[in-house]
């Protein structure tokens, strides 16, 4: 409308000045000194809008982050005078002509300004000198992390504000509006953790050299996602401590079986925890991941040397038994196990009685000649697969050794109570 016009026009603000009656009069001015020189420090309010939380690094100890970082103080030299007290605004042109905050990121890696298409910074000006300063940055700062319960952890970080040049005489940093100064975008999330609290905080820094300094903290908690370490390191080492159980099942006298099966799952065990410290930084101190895979290649280890207690102690209860009856040689001797690579027979002293039909088909193959026909053969072998099947149970019952026996119960019942302790403990 013609009334609002009318305004507008009597609003220095919206008028483009001429060069020689400029609003504000930087020329006038020697802004390379802070507002206020000389006197009380000047008060510096700042509030921070976080954008994204980018990226969590372990590897390099440090997190990134893209933050809306604003500035508030007052500068009576950019005061000018307004019929509606209307504010100006510039872009980053400006910046370098007048006196602002030289705050800077403690303990930061890397950080920018962007400036797509042009920097992202906005200069507002009050008619009472007042200032808005409002900057748009990513920047990468170290996080003092802590992987003793690695992966059931949760990470404290902080972004810490500081001025480089002016301590607490010169300049007082300062949340403008309190914990309300910290604001976050609802939208943030991590593939790797829940952001579980963020706060605001402050406090000084002494430096020897120059004195005290006033510091803002930007800080937040970070609670790792589980399931993704489940799935790629827990449940696979549970696997393969119950499969290496499975040999407590197996028969004492198929040594191939039991001890492929053992070197299978140690080696395994060996890949699962070789593939977790590649992706983790070198420390000097254990991790709770390192506690699990540790016991549980520990159990698997065991099965192993379990295995050879049971294949030894075998041998010397035969070596007994072959000088208590004085048999040299022969079915029942410490030769068996070689006799049943050979053809296929099982041969043990404690069920000669019960599998007589099984050796004496097991003697006839190997005193049949060479030259026997076909039909022959094929008749022996159907007769041992007969046999073989109806005493299999009978075989391997009776042929466990007694530590087999035990070990079927003390290794699940150990293992289920290490687990319980340490879930219980860790989470």
């Amino acid at each position: 409308s013609k009334r609002e016009l009318r305004m507008r026009k009597l609003d220095s603000t919206k008028v483009r000045p001429l060069k020689y009656e400029q609003l504000l009069h930087i020329e006038d001015h020697d802004f390379a000194l802070r507002p206020g020189f000389g006197g009380s420090p000047i008060p510096v309010g700042i509030d921070v809008q976080v954008e994204s939380i980018d990226s969590i690094s372990e590897v390099d100890m440090d997190f990134t982050m893209t933050l809306y970082l604003r500035h508030y103080w007052k500068d009576e030299r950019l005061s000018f005078h307004s019929n509606r007290n209307k504010s100006m605004t510039f872009d980053g042109r400006l910046i370098k002509r007048i006196w602002v905050p030289d705050v800077f990121f403690v303990h930061s890696k890397r950080s920018f300004i962007h400036d797509t298409t042009v920097e992202n910074i906005m200069l507002r000006v009050y008619p009472d000198g007042n200032v808005l300063f409002s900057l748009r940055i990513t920047v990468s700062a170290m996080c003092f992390m802590d992987f003793s319960r690695f992966p059931l952890d949760t990470q404290n970080c902080s972004l810490e504000l500081e001025s480089y040049a002016y301590n607490e005489d010169d300049l007082m940093l300062y949340w403008k509006h309190g914990n309300k100064s910290l604001s976050t975008d609802e939208h943030i999330s991590l593939s790797q953790f829940f952001i579980e609290e963020f706060s605001a905080s402050s406090g000084l820094a002494f430096y020897s050299s120059t004195g005290w300094y006033n510091r803002l903290f930007i800080n937040f908690a970070l609670r790792r996602h589980i399931f993704f370490f489940v799935l790629q390191s827990y449940f696979p080492a549970m696997l393969m401590v119950m499969l290496s159980w499975v040999s407590f099942w197996i028969d004492r006298r198929a040594v191939p079986a039991r001890v492929s099966l053992g070197i299978t799952t140690v080696l395994t065990m060996s890949t699962i925890m070789t593939g977790v410290s590649a992706s983790m930084p070198q420390v000097s101190y254990i991790k709770a991941v390192d506690v699990y895979l540790w016991i549980s290649f520990l159990f698997v280890f065991l099965s192993v040397i379990e295995y050879a207690a049971v294949n030894y102690l075998t041998t010397v209860e035969e070596r007994k038994q072959r000088k208590k009856k004085g048999k040299a040689s022969g079915m029942y001797s410490s030769d068996a196990v070689q006799a049943m690579a050979f053809d296929g027979c099982f041969h043990d002293t404690d069920v000669d009685t019960d599998l007589s039909t099984f050796s004496d088909s097991c003697e006839e193959n190997e005193t049949r000649p060479r030259s026997a026909s076909v039909s022959n053969v094929d008749t022996t072998q159907m007769k041992r697969k007969t046999s073989l099947k109806g005493n299999v149970g009978r075989i391997i019952l009776q042929n466990n050794h007694v530590i087999d026996t035990y070990s079927r119960i003390v290794f699940p019942s150990v293992y289920i109570v290490f687990n319980f302790f340490y879930w219980g403990l860790y989470i």
